[in-house]
């Protein structure tokens, strides 16, 4: 940028927005045992509300994004409920609509089949409650959308961390203070109306909200709660936390019962948000080199302009075929889990007796994955659990595009993608997942083709696009 008149682009969308929120916190008693090592069934308690926030993006045919507090959808079948619920009542077609869990593991437990264990009962009633809040909230964004603009930036936070950890020929899941963290991107999208006033903000992270563990009683969100209260009250407009590719990333500090923990955590992100967001320039706005004034030196000066518009919005959702491993049987992992805790055993049968239930039935499976364009920024999102590689390749395919990775939306939350070196070195991910080696890689270049191509079906006059790795 060496001549007067040079300008900085910030990435944005310009389309109607609309932003609405319902409150989903699950009832006390709801069955919330999700750790192995928990001797107790039912929750106690509520540590900070539960929300369905959602994002419509566009007037005619929006693409609706909802960023709901959940664990994992254990079971294709309950996942696939309360998503076409949302299909049906917005009339919108398969590839318009993402509903994003954040991954709590402090959550109720997503899973109709548990029904009949402590606090099960509560589990049909509490997800059909879920698909209400979760249509209510995105019918509402779609009514309340105004013509608006999402300028988004980017800042870092060291929360995650590498929980890839060997300690005597064994590998373990906890912080390994020798392995930096692979990616420590935070997205982050503020959404104004054309007058410029709030509307919410995008924060897309990777990291396991694994803080609280077993030892806590209470459905919490873990640190998407601080996060969204610190970023909500200086903004005044509602957080839609993403969960990132986060299959090797979460607090150093974690598997703890004090709430205070997740907060600080939370409070961490969010700082982080809010120092990303201070040096934006105003909406809609770019920064351009106007001039040269002379003083002890010559000055460059850069100064605030109006910005082109960036209208581009587009979708598509594709299937990406992934091998599996060969799987035992449940007789044989009974055999293999015979001498660990009981409590530990039957949480894991179970995992392997939902996988399963509808995701597997061949000897390959069907991974979809959704691709959006929003103006100038991309979105990609999945079911299951990628390693951050994901998120850094797809990224690095975009060019200048801003990229939302999204792990766990659409689908069941149980299917981990880890990396080669995971599976040589045994790790809980790679010995848990069916899918097979490779699969990762695949699924990376499979969405970096996918986001090339939603990028070009609309004219893309101001980022440059890179190809597919």
């Amino acid at each position: 940028m060496t001549e007067q008149g040079a300008r900085l682009a910030v990435p944005r969308t310009d389309a109607p927005v609309g932003v609405a929120r319902r409150d989903i916190t699950p009832p006390t008693g709801i069955r919330a045992k999700n750790w192995g090592p928990a001797d107790w069934e039912r929750s106690e308690g509520a540590h900070r509300p539960f929300t369905a926030t959602a994002l419509a993006v566009g007037a005619e045919d929006p693409l609706v994004l909802v960023a709901v507090d959940g664990t994992w959808w254990r079971r294709v079948d309950d996942e696939r409920a309360v998503r076409d619920r949302v299909l049906r009542e917005l009339d919108l077609p398969e590839e318009r609509l993402i509903v994003a869990l954040s991954h709590t593991h402090a959550g109720a437990v997503l899973c109709s089949a548990d029904a009949g264990l402590p606090g099960g009962d509560l589990i049909p009633g509490y997800l059909e409650a879920l698909a209400d809040g979760i249509a209510a909230a995105a019918r509402d964004a779609v009514t309340a959308a105004v013509p608006g603009h999402i300028d988004w930036t980017t800042g870092r936070c060291a929360l995650a961390a590498n929980r890839e950890l060997d300690l005597e020929g064994r590998a373990l899941v906890g912080y390994n203070p020798e392995a930096p963290a692979a990616d420590d991107t935070v997205v982050i999208g503020r959404i104004t109306d054309a007058a410029g006033r709030p509307v919410g903000t995008i924060v897309n992270y990777a990291c396991h909200p694994t803080t609280l563990a077993w030892q806590n009683r209470l459905v919490s969100p873990d640190y998407v709660g601080a996060l969204r209260e610190l970023v909500e009250r200086e903004t005044g407009a509602p957080v839609l936390f993403l969960q990132g590719a986060s299959g090797e990333l979460a607090p150093r500090a974690q598997y703890t019962g004090d709430l205070e923990v997740a907060d600080r955590h939370g409070r961490a992100l969010g700082h982080a948000v809010l120092a990303a967001l201070a040096l934006l320039p105003t909406p809609a706005n770019e920064l351009e080199l106007s001039g040269v004034v002379e003083s002890g030196a010559p000055l460059g000066m850069w100064t605030e302009t109006a910005q082109a518009r960036s209208t581009g919005i587009a979708a598509t959702t594709t299937e990406v075929e992934l091998d599996l491993n060969d799987l035992p049987t449940i007789a044989e992992l009974e055999a293999r889990w015979a001498d660990i805790d009981p409590r530990s055993r039957e949480e894991r049968l179970g995992r392997a007796r939902n996988l399963r239930d509808g995701y597997i039935d061949g000897p390959t499976v069907q991974h979809p994955l959704w691709a959006w364009r929003l103006g100038d920024a991309l979105l990609v999102g999945h079911p299951g659990e990628a390693y951050s590689t994901f998120q850094t390749g797809v990224r690095e395919s975009a060019g200048e595009h801003p990229v939302l990775v999204l792990n766990l939306a659409n689908g069941p939350g149980f299917v981990y993608l880890p990396t080669a070196e995971a599976y040589r070195r045994g790790a809980y991910q790679a010995w848990q997942t069916p899918l097979a080696p490779g699969s990762l890689e695949r699924l990376t270049d499979a969405a970096a083709q996918a986001l090339h191509a939603v990028a070009g079906s609309a004219a893309v006059d101001r980022l440059a696009v890179g190809g597919a790795r």
